[in-house]
């Protein structure tokens, strides 16, 4: 039997401390078991870590090298050749975001035209339409219009604006101060975003185009919120320059050039090309011949015309015979002579209006505008019944 006293003394007789110093204790911590060093080669581990950062960087670029050239796609080189020939304006005219997208468009699809850069013009066209291999077009310029004239000194205000001055801020305050709400604001958003320098604002707060900068490039026609620009052909010189849909007696109130559907236009073109819709006129502008006529009878000066000096018509004395058609046309009774004789226009009266050159029965009146059109048509008619003929 186990004697509990005895096994005390036994255990009082050793030295806990002693036993506890020689029991072998693991490595905890870090650097457990690595034996110290006073110095450290930088050399070497510089050395080393040069070679291991060249390796693992080699080793990616060969991977990225590879994969560059197994998914690479080939590039077709006419599009920087095009791309250089742009205006480089990133404008958006020609349809795409920017002259990059077009040049890619127009190379790879063949139903894109060459020549719808307007900045670039003719030139540019000309140059694209050689290098993708495709059929030169002319394209006839385009300018921006604006459709109203209602400056600060000619029309209404309902309130008097004293925020930011920019177009887009000024229609959030109940749509603009003023009293057309279809009118141009005049707070020249339109001068500051045009890339060409085409735009300025006159004395009145009135937007004027320069057509000798202006491109047509519609970033003008975009920031107007009041949507009184049009970028139109520059043929289309005749136009009604008010879109307000108010009724006549209001729009006599707000605006002292404003239309107010009177009709006058309506029954002085010989071409039927105005109409009254919405209480303003509104020019078809495929049936206009730019004759200018409703310029003249227009009483509130709302119809603009964009070529203000027209020449004028004269007789081509061996083809005229005398038929008077020319004087049944005329509007200012310019034609004058007798039946089947020669006959004569009065250069004092004539204003230019085309009319009688586009019905003469025998081209036989030259010198306005529409002259080369009228006589292009006429000879193409000429040769189609000689064709049918034989």
């Amino acid at each position: 039997m186990i004697d509990l006293g005895s096994i005390l003394d036994l255990l009082g007789s050793f030295n806990l401390a002693e036993l506890v110093n020689h029991i072998p204790l693991p490595h905890v911590g870090v650097g457990g078991g690595i034996e110290a060093k006073e110095s450290v080669d930088f050399l070497r581990t510089i050395g080393f870590t040069f070679v291991f950062v060249l390796g693992v960087g080699g080793v990616f670029g060969l991977g990225l090298a590879f994969a560059a050239k197994r998914f690479s796609v080939k590039r077709d080189p006419r599009i920087d050749q095009v791309r250089e020939h742009l205006a480089g304006a990133h404008c958006g005219a020609c349809g795409y975001p920017g002259c990059e997208q077009y040049a890619e468009a127009v190379v790879q699809n063949e139903d894109v035209p060459p020549n719808l850069c307007t900045p670039g013009g003719e030139k540019s066209a000309k140059m694209v339409a050689l290098i993708t291999g495709k059929e030169p077009i002319k394209a006839e310029p385009q300018f921006s219009r604006i459709m109203c004239q209602g400056d600060w000194s000619k029309s209404k205000k309902r309130f008097k604006y004293e925020g930011v001055q920019d177009c887009r801020a000024a229609v959030l305050a109940g749509g603009g101060d003023k009293s057309c709400i279809y009118g141009c604001l005049g707070y020249g958003t339109c001068e500051r975003v045009c890339p060409f320098d085409a735009i300025h604002m006159n004395e009145n707060h009135l937007p004027v185009v320069d057509m000798g900068k202006c491109t047509g490039c519609r970033k003008c026609e975009a920031a107007c919120p009041k949507k009184v620009i049009e970028i139109l052909p520059g043929s289309k010189a005749v136009l009604v320059a008010c879109h307000s849909r108010d009724r006549g007696a209001d729009t006599r109130k707000n605006c002292q050039i404003g239309c107010i559907a009177c009709g006058a236009c309506v029954k002085v073109c010989p071409f039927d090309a105005p109409s009254i819709k919405d209480n303003y006129s509104v020019i078809d502008l495929d049936k206009c011949r730019v004759c200018g006529l409703c310029v003249r009878k227009c009483p509130t000066k709302a119809i603009v015309d964009h070529m203000p000096t027209r020449p004028k018509a004269f007789i081509i004395e061996e083809k005229c015979i005398g038929c008077n058609a020319c004087m049944k046309v005329c509007p200012v009774n310019a034609a004058y002579g007798e039946l089947k004789k020669v006959h004569t226009i009065d250069q004092s009266k004539c204003i230019g209006c085309g009319i009688c050159t586009a019905r003469c029965p025998k081209q036989a009146i030259d010198g306005t505008f529409n002259a080369r059109e009228v006589f292009e048509k006429a000879e193409a008619k000429r040769k189609a019944k000689a064709a049918q003929a034989a």
